[in-house]
């Protein structure tokens, strides 16, 4: 039987979702938790490989068990979140078809990138200080139109990648302000940023369920909040990128960010990114931005 696991990681401490020889992974710490819980060896397969130090708030993994697993669902993720490290958290345990596989079965993965403009220090583990002193997000949006479709995204991806083919598909790219949860919670403060009777958005409601397999399947969504409103401090401190695919390149969203940074400052034009898509190569695209404010957020079957 095949099971579907949802989880959640700081990956601060890895070196990504990928076993490798030498260094901490998260691939590896679920492994071993997986296999001390069930008393045997037990391989898991992800839903794509996320870098060194990137998050994700809604990582779908796959393991294959003989016949059900000796817990119930409830008591299967208590007993390996006991054992897995803090930075790990499974949500969710659910039998799914036995051809329905993490990674190939996927049909949109979602990814966010977040940026602040000013030091902060409750953030400064998920989000990058992009400082430069000016930057024209309104470019920055008609630039992402330019991605979205069905294009060979080569010029973002990491030089010697093996994959077979560099084509994907983005359904959706943009960059939107929000407000952090301290700041919601608490408020700015004292000399802070934002003007005397501004409002500060709350967080919208979650994603819908996203179904696993065929038939019923009554499974929360593992992707977080969805966009919240467009209200936000004056000065615009506090911004995310959002892109969601059919699949991804290595590398491809943080040079995609980079890249859409040039435009922000005004080094390039929006149309500069369709010229990227059109014929460009890596050594054409903006630099890569840091990997500890990018978030792995959604998968979707």
């Amino acid at each position: 039987m095949r099971y579907f696991l949802c989880l959640s990681y700081d990956g601060s401490a890895f070196s990504g979702w990928q076993i490798q020889r030498g260094v901490p992974s998260v691939q590896a710490c679920l492994e071993g938790a997986l296999s001390r819980l069930l008393d045997r060896p037990v391989a898991v397969t992800g839903a794509g490989r996320t870098d060194t130090a990137v998050h994700a708030s809604g990582y779908v993994a796959h393991f294959d068990w003989e016949g059900e697993v000796p817990f119930e669902a409830s008591d299967f993720t208590y007993k390996l979140n006991a054992i897995l490290p803090r930075e790990i958290v499974v949500h969710l345990l659910a039998p799914v078809a036995d051809d329905l596989h993490a990674r190939f079965s996927a049909r949109r993965r979602e990814y966010t990138y977040f940026i602040h403009r000013h030091k902060d220090p409750f953030i400064r583990n998920f989000s990058w200080q992009c400082g430069y002193p000016q930057m024209d997000f309104e470019a920055m949006n008609q630039a992402c139109q330019y991605l979205l479709g069905t294009h060979d995204f080569s010029c973002f991806e990491k030089t010697g990648s093996d994959n077979k083919t560099s084509v994907c598909t983005v359904f959706e790219a943009f960059w939107k302000p929000y407000v952090p949860s301290h700041i919601q919670v608490m408020g700015e403060p004292e000399g802070g940023r934002r003007a005397p009777g501004d409002s500060v958005p709350l967080r919208s409601t979650p994603a819908p369920p996203t179904a696993f397999g065929s038939g019923p399947l009554p499974l929360p969504s593992c992707g977080g909040a969805q966009a919240p409103g467009a209200l936000l401090p004056p000065s615009g401190d506090y911004w995310y990128f959002r892109i969601s695919a059919d699949r991804f390149l290595r590398n491809m969203v943080r040079a995609t960010v980079g890249s859409l940074i040039e435009v922000g400052r005004g080094k390039r034009a929006p149309e500069w990114i369709a010229e990227l898509v059109a014929g460009g190569t890596r050594g054409d695209a903006g630099e890569s931005v840091p990997g500890h404010a990018l978030f792995l957020n959604h998968v979707s079957y």
